[in-house]
């Protein structure tokens, strides 16, 4: 709702802000704004639920009236508009030119409105109809109107906001519940809703904050189950509600973050500001090709592919320009404020360093700077994924948002490979478990905080925990199809390829791994993140790269819950520990709190070295000393204990042993009375004092 303050004129012509539609109480009327910078015929057309093929009302703009700037607008009373419930736009400007003004006007196209709050797909939908020239009505995707009086109770709501304690949760909304086993209603099943029938899950689990893969409505026909192809940056995806009403698409997922707010758990979405669903000059024109072409995308200045492709989908987001930035700010603003959501993951985030012609700006792009100026953005969490898909990669200080988190690839890489078994690795590993200081530098000039290091070892691009310890070959299928591909990087199958008839022996092998991965996840400085399932082995049965897998591959199958019971019980129970020890996860870097050892007082960084010990103090913290033991040879190996005497640790965890002997309370722990202490292969140990 908006109310005018802009007097007789907006009431006759309409007002420029806010863009899209709203309703505006005080002159019990809707208004439209669009921008076109370079159109010269604007058309807006209204129907009604039962025809999408033929408009109740058509307003063409007059641009002495209706028109400020390059913000087409108008104003209509809402009793006109009384059996109307979609709108969409029809655009003419300039034939093409050159770079800048490569236009793709074509003024029978009905076009979908960029600030769309909620999106309409009549039942002809088509794609195809997008990519051809001409008419697509009764095709197209429609805007949909803000029903009068359609408001949210927040009520009492808590706004979570977690520091020491913080462990982030990727979860894709339909894979989360989608399968059968989940034990949700099948009419939640995939949706908002049934993620808030597994919020006791999540909280018995004892994560804090849930990742979401995007959730912004993205192009039903171009088959990227994963959602990284936007069309509405405003809109929630419509599958992911159980009532298609645009009323019901936002209050399904009002309600899911309330009821996670309340759970104590933060909600972060996983944006994509870079590029759209459009793709390049042979795919559809939805809404901001044929709204303003030269405004919205890069320009490649290669007449023969004249779209930039930074983004590797086929176009870029032209962020260089004020209006875009703009719209990515006011998309920011909405899913803050009317959706209140705590953080943005941004997805390919170096794209936000391009300059206008393509190259980077990496002092000071002008959205990274616009973003950090809004004061009311300014509580969010902002999570970069620092590279793009044209080889640009700034992890670490190279990124120019200087107080964004960023997800640390080279965390994932190196632990990876060091479980894996790969040889010197322990001069990198000391390194990523203590906070990445050489990405993040707390030198006087950077001052980075180790919390800005996202760990994680998984996520949705790759292979999951499991997969990582049990295929040496990617089986990532398309179009029912095997299309193994080779090896995948820095992973091992421990012996036997796949998850059927697997040994026991190798079953075993793979847990004790897994549990090693959640250990130097856990114990690591910065803030951990791990991918939905990993918690009870679930696997996708090899495929690295299923965004066009909507189906039993990417779904979770919650069978793999109570088969290994055993597995979530550890990863329950290592991040309890780590919300028991902030000294872990301190605000600032260990410095001299941590002391690193090898088997004896000294550690080795030799090629052939597979140990690393340290004992991490705590008194700083008013928190108690951890030591701990990392063996990742294929032999048993004697540690020295090389602080403290004899009686004065416990272990509390030893990834070797079989559970409930692998993990256990602090109150249960077995007292070491020997100042040695035998590590298995490829195992973790931990001791508190």
């Amino acid at each position: 709702m908006h109310e005018s303050r802009d007097g007789g004129w907006a009431s006759r012509e309409g007002s420029p802000y806010p863009l899209g539609v709203t309703y505006v109480a005080s002159d019990d009327a809707y208004n439209f704004a669009i921008y076109s910078k370079h159109a010269e015929r604007v058309t807006l057309l209204l129907f009604r639920d039962d025809n999408v093929t033929a408009p109740i009302l058509v307003f063409e703009h007059d641009y002495l009236h209706h028109k400020s700037g390059s913000v087409w607008h108008c104003r209509l009373s809402a009793d006109s508009l009384r059996s109307a419930k979609y709108y969409g736009y029809q655009i003419d400007g300039p034939r093409p030119g050159e770079t800048f003004e490569f236009h793709a006007f074509d003024h029978e196209k009905l076009l979908l409105d960029p600030y769309a709050r909620a999106v309409h797909f009549p039942r002809g939908f088509n794609r195809e109809a997008a990519r051809c020239p001409g008419s697509n009505m009764g095709f197209a995707p429609l805007g949909v109107l803000p029903a009068i009086g359609c408001t949210f109770d927040w009520g009492d709501e808590p706004r979570p906001c977690h520091d020491s304690d913080l462990v982030i949760y990727e979860i894709h909304i339909r894979g989360f519940t989608q399968h059968q086993s989940s034990a949700v209603d099948p009419q939640r099943r995939g949706s908002f809703l049934g993620v808030c029938d597994k919020i006791p899950y999540l909280k018995e689990l004892g994560i804090t904050a849930v990742e979401l893969m995007p959730v912004f409505q993205f192009d039903p026909d171009e088959g990227n189950y994963w959602g990284y192809m936007p069309l509405a940056l405003f809109a929630p995806n419509h599958r992911y509600a159980t009532d298609p009403l645009g009323c019901r698409q936002r209050d399904e997922f009002r309600t899911m973050v309330k009821q996670l707010h309340s759970a104590g758990i933060e909600v972060l979405l996983d944006v994509v500001y870079n590029h759209t669903c459009e793709s390049d000059h042979t795919g559809p024109t939805y809404s901001f090709k044929g709204i303003d072409n030269s405004t919205y995308y890069v320009a490649s200045g290669d007449t023969t592919v004249p779209y930039a492709n930074f983004s590797g989908t086929g176009n870029t987001l032209h962020t260089a320009n004020r209006t875009v930035r703009w719209m990515i700010v006011d998309s920011m603003r909405h899913w803050a404020e009317d959706m209140h959501v705590d953080g943005f993951r941004f997805d390919l985030a170096s794209i936000f360093t391009r300059n206008s012609d393509g190259s980077i700006n990496s002092v000071d792009p002008p959205i990274i700077g616009q973003i950090g100026a809004e004061d009311d953005l300014a509580h969010l969490r902002l999570i970069a994924e620092p590279w793009d898909a044209s080889g640009t990669y700034q992890l670490g200080r190279n990124f120019p948002g200087l107080q964004w988190m960023q997800w640390n690839a080279r965390f994932r890489e190196c632990v990876q490979r060091y479980v894996r078994g790969d040889q010197g690795m322990i001069g990198e590993l000391m390194t990523r478990i203590y906070g990445s200081c050489d990405l993040f530098p707390d030198e006087r000039m950077y001052a980075y905080r180790p919390f800005q290091s996202v760990n994680y070892v998984s996520s949705h691009d790759g292979l999951t925990m499991a997969d990582l310890v049990s295929y040496s070959l990617k089986k990532n299928w398309a179009n029912g199809h095997d299309n193994t591909d080779g090896p995948v990087d820095y992973n091992c199958n421990c012996g036997f390829e796949g998850f059927p008839n697997a040994p026991d022996e190798v079953v075993s092998e793979r847990k004790q791994r897994v549990k090693n991965f959640f250990c130097i996840l856990l114990l690591s400085a910065g803030t951990p993140m791990f991918r939905m399932g990993d918690e009870f082995l679930n696997t996708q049965f090899g495929n690295s790269n299923a965004y066009n897998q909507d189906n039993e591959t990417s779904w979770l199958d919650w069978s793999n819950a109570e088969t290994h019971q055993d597995i979530f019980r550890f990863v329950k129970m290592i991040i309890a520990f780590r919300k028991t020890h902030p000294s872990i996860s301190r605000s600032r870097f260990w410095r001299e709190d941590i002391k690193w050892y090898g088997t004896d007082h000294w550690v080795d960084l030799s090629l052939e070295s597979q140990q690393l010990a340290y004992c991490l103090h705590g008194a700083t913290e008013n928190d108690n000393d951890l030591y701990v033991l990392l063996n990742n040879a294929d032999e048993r190996v004697r540690f020295g204990i090389q602080e403290g005497s004899p009686g004065t640790w416990c272990r509390v965890i030893d990834t070797a042993r079989s559970s409930p002997d692998d993990i256990c309370d602090e109150d249960a722990a077995e007292v070491l009375y020997d100042p040695f202490y035998q590590t298995a292969a490829h195992s973790v140990v931990v001791f508190v004092r």
